[in-house]
């Protein structure tokens, strides 16, 4: 929930209907590797979480969420030598009136200990591969304007502004001023054909 003075809407973003054969590429840095979620995960998983600004998390918290994971959607980085888990990312099914048949990448985290290494970036490109590669075609993703890093990694990505409300042209505009990110919104709408405005008509 929004504080008092800040935005009620979270940002969206989508990923480009050009796009959707073109899966993006997964680097991960020297020292880690990627693998999917096994049982066991879960403890380190809401350490992680915590770490990075989600504190509360628990089984009951988790289950919800478990329920919407399509399979091998749910990725981890993990440090190799002491082969902890260190990033987080999941695949989720999300159907909405904005995003028919929808896959979600949510709940992108990582330990602030390994910052700097792209780890973010490397689970949320695995999710977003798996999401088009099990035949999603209406990838998206929801964030909150003070994450910045979070943001530009999925810019860089290939994901684009979802402009599903009026306040999010101006929002957008002040973003990629601090960023700094190209503010290129005609071209955003161009490419985000599948996705759905708020009347429910086609961008």
């Amino acid at each position: 929930m929004a504080g008092e003075g800040e935005p009620s809407l979270q940002l969206q973003m989508v990923w480009p209907e050009h796009l959707l054969d073109q899966p993006p590429a997964v680097h991960v840095a020297s020292g880690y590797h990627l693998r999917t979620y096994q049982p066991g995960d879960e403890l380190r998983f809401y350490q992680v979480m915590a770490l990075a600004g989600w504190p509360g998390w628990d089984d009951s918290r988790l289950e919800p969420w478990i329920a919407r994971i399509p399979p091998g959607s749910w990725f981890m980085a993990v440090h190799t030598a002491s082969d902890t888990i260190v990033a987080t990312a999941m695949g989720l099914h999300d159907h909405s009136a904005h995003h028919p048949f929808g896959g979600e990448l949510g709940w992108v985290a990582a330990d602030p200990a390994h910052t700097g290494q792209g780890l973010g970036m490397a689970v949320s490109a695995a999710v977003t591969a798996r999401l088009l590669s099990a035949g999603y075609r209406n990838v998206h993703l929801y964030t909150e304007h003070w994450r910045l890093a979070a943001i530009k990694s999925y810019l860089k990505l290939g994901y684009v502004p979802f402009l599903y409300a009026p306040e999010m042209a101006g929002r957008w505009r002040d973003l990629c001023a601090a960023l700094p990110w190209p503010h290129t919104p005609d071209a955003w709408r161009t490419v985000q054909r599948r996705a759905r405005t708020a009347d429910g008509v086609s961008t």
